[in-house]
């Protein structure tokens, strides 16, 4: 049986936290996990953006002892709509609809804030034992049976497997010499919290505009979460904005369908791109989340998408420890990634074909779209289907995504 060294895991963000808990339920606490991330120092968390956490998602944190923790704290989607107009139309006629259980009583996403979800993560960790270090990983030197890891405060951690979740400009990804692949958008998501009058009654919106889609995505109270897309110059000029000319530019794309509106925090804008790593592992390394691939926002997937990482990684290097295997080897991580790049490739391009699809003033496309929305909305069999893959059920999926513990 080989001999198990640590697991370091570059990065304590979700996917990071969310990996170790997973690998130490699993493995027990005979293999250390060590999470580094300089972040870990400032708690806690002041991150002001939610996420919209899918139903498979919701039980890998069920699954980990998390979701107890947020779950009062969280928003359940019960339904949406999806409307496609121009900026200037009085109307915007819904042209589908999606009631939001996937189960009977399981709705196919809720809106957590992502502070509460990061405290939580970071809460549970400790409470496992999981070794946090508020510090980065410098460099790594990998060989047949191991990887000596160097963190910045100098420390080195002798390690049978380190994780790269370090985010899209991962350090460990470009050190490993892995390219990546895709193209940048020319756009930007901007991102605030808005109040309202009136309650939003569980209902996500998303508005297919010329510039990209506006998504109003419900928050606990009488507040909504905005994912806007605009090109980049656009999202430049919006943001910088003063008060009252940011809330003309939100009033004429949300409405007044809730009440009076008004903008609770600072609007930020992130560049949008499409990229995947050409391989998500190397030598004794895996990538996960950011990464390991970043996909436009439009189906809300992106996280999301790094938590399917997880639950897949977690359950491979479990299963190698319980067959006595080394977690580091090739072919240990090779299974990961055959599970995962495949899911990954298809998500990003489907979210590029519908940005390219919506975000454009085209007559022809939009009524092509229009026609295709519509025979979606008088099909139930396909709505659900989509609801099931939106709520990452479909497919093989990972036992921490059907709520199984490892």
């Amino acid at each position: 049986m080989a001999a198990q060294r640590s697991i370091v895991i570059c990065g304590g963000a979700f996917a990071g936290l969310a990996l170790a808990l997973a690998l130490r339920q699993g493995l027990g606490p005979d293999i250390p996990v060590v999470v580094a991330d300089p972040a870990l120092a400032t708690r806690p968390s002041r991150d002001p953006r939610a996420t919209a956490i899918v139903a498979a998602c919701r039980r890998l944190f069920e699954a980990l002892g998390v979701w107890d923790q947020v779950s009062a704290d969280s928003q359940a989607i019960l339904d949406m709509v999806v409307t496609d107009s121009k900026l200037e139309d009085a109307t915007r006629p819904v042209f589908l609809t999606f009631a939001g259980n996937v189960e009977p009583g399981e709705p196919f996403a809720h809106m957590v804030e992502n502070r509460r979800l990061v405290d939580a993560l970071v809460v549970r960790a400790e409470a496992e034992g999981i070794d946090l270090r508020a510090t980065a990983v410098s460099t790594y030197d990998s060989r047949a049976d191991g990887i000596d890891v160097t963190l910045a405060d100098g420390s080195v951690i002798e390690a049978s497997l380190l994780v790269a979740a370090d985010g899209a400009r991962s350090r460990l990804r470009e050190r490993a010499g892995i390219a990546t692949h895709g193209w940048d958008y020319d756009q930007s998501g901007i991102v605030v919290t808005v109040g309202h009058e009136r309650d939003h009654h569980g209902r996500a919106e998303e508005h297919f505009l010329p510039a990209g889609p506006f998504a109003i995505l419900p928050l606990t109270g009488k507040r909504s979460s905005l994912v806007w897309t605009e090109n980049r110059a656009e999202a430049a000029r919006i943001t910088a904005l003063g008060e009252e000319e940011f809330h003309a530019e939100l009033e004429r794309r949300f409405g007044l369908h809730l009440g009076e509106i008004k903008a609770l925090d600072q609007p930020r804008a992130f560049p949008l791109g499409y990229f995947v790593a050409r391989s998500f592992i190397a030598e004794r390394m895996a990538l996960v989340g950011d990464a390991a691939h970043v996909i436009h926002p439009i189906a809300g997937q992106g996280l999301n998408m790094g938590l399917k990482d997880v639950a897949a990684l977690a359950e491979v290097v479990v299963d190698a420890a319980r067959l006595g295997i080394d977690l580091g080897q090739a072919d240990v991580l090779e299974r990961y990634q055959r599970w995962r790049r495949f899911d990954t490739m298809a998500m990003g391009l489907a979210t590029n074909s519908l940005n390219f699809l919506f975000s454009n003033e085209s007559t022809l496309l939009r009524t092509v779209r229009d026609i295709g929305l519509g025979l979606v909305d008088r099909a139930p069999p396909l709505k659900s289907l989509f609801i099931r893959q939106a709520a990452g059920l479909s497919g093989e999926v990972p036992r921490l995504l059907k709520g199984e513990a490892l």
